[in-house]
């Protein structure tokens, strides 16, 4: 009741509010019969009105709540890369014995267009991700990913990730790579089913990773050209990336 004491007594004061206009009117003009009829008929077109208001207003707050939420959603997905994404895609191609023949094509620049970011995202699902663990650094991956696993637990437990499906869904292929490294003892020394498995595990992670850093840069250079500035200068597929500007 106290949570909606206002809302009460506003509408008390609004039908006190009518129904005094109306006894005016009377007072006024002594129609009384006249004021019942237009009483009646702004009354039957009220259910309508409601509607419609309801209908607006409920549509116009849904836009908004959406639009704050995304807005959130997007600042716990540059906090991802910020933090873990660029960094561990960058270790991540070093397992892709295949990388060169993908790297040109993500290689951003300031030019790009929306075509661009979804022909690199399409060639990216089209491409046959091979996984060699054995030619990337497998002990620095298990260490980074040890340091970073708190970090990931508390952006899995952001209820806003729910309305994001393929974002969840890397968070925890990255989560479950970084259990897997971290009940290894020495991942120098495993069997050929156990460097199997965490191929497979790395390769899930890869290409989720590759897809969603892609839809990340592409809505840097929409919404925040300065950061989207900073990310190209240090793309993890160009050899070459300096944040220092040249």
């Amino acid at each position: 009741m106290k949570r909606f004491g206002w809302q009460i007594l506003l509408g008390f004061f609004l039908v006190g509010l009518s129904a005094v206009i109306y006894l005016t009117q009377y007072a006024i003009f002594r129609e009384g019969r006249q004021t019942v009829y237009y009483l009646l008929q702004d009354l039957a077109f009220l259910p309508i009105q409601v509607l419609l208001v309801t209908l607006i207003i409920s549509q116009l707050l849904s836009v908004r709540e959406r639009r704050a939420m995304l807005k959130k959603l997007n600042m716990v997905i540059g906090t991802f890369f910020s933090e873990v994404g660029t960094s561990l895609l960058k270790a991540l191609s070093q397992f892709d014995p295949d990388c060169e023949k993908i790297r040109k094509d993500l290689i951003v620049t300031q030019n790009w267009s929306d075509r661009e970011f979804f022909s690199a995202r399409k060639g990216i699902h089209n491409y046959d991700h091979r996984i060699d663990i054995h030619k990337g650094d497998l002990v620095s991956l298990q260490s980074y990913l040890i340091s970073k696993r708190y970090f990931l637990l508390v952006l899995l437990e952001n209820p806003n990730l729910l309305e994001h499906e393929s974002f969840t869904e890397l968070l925890w292929a990255v989560f479950h790579l970084a259990e897997e490294l971290a009940f290894r003892t020495d991942v120098r020394k495993l069997s050929a089913a156990d460097y199997a498995h965490l191929s497979m595990d790395i390769k899930r992670a890869y290409v989720s990773l590759i897809s969603e850093w892609l839809a990340y840069m592409k809505h840097l250079k929409g919404a925040y050209p300065y950061l989207f500035s900073l990310a190209v200068r240090t793309d993890p597929f160009d050899p070459n990336a300096s944040a220092e500007i040249r």
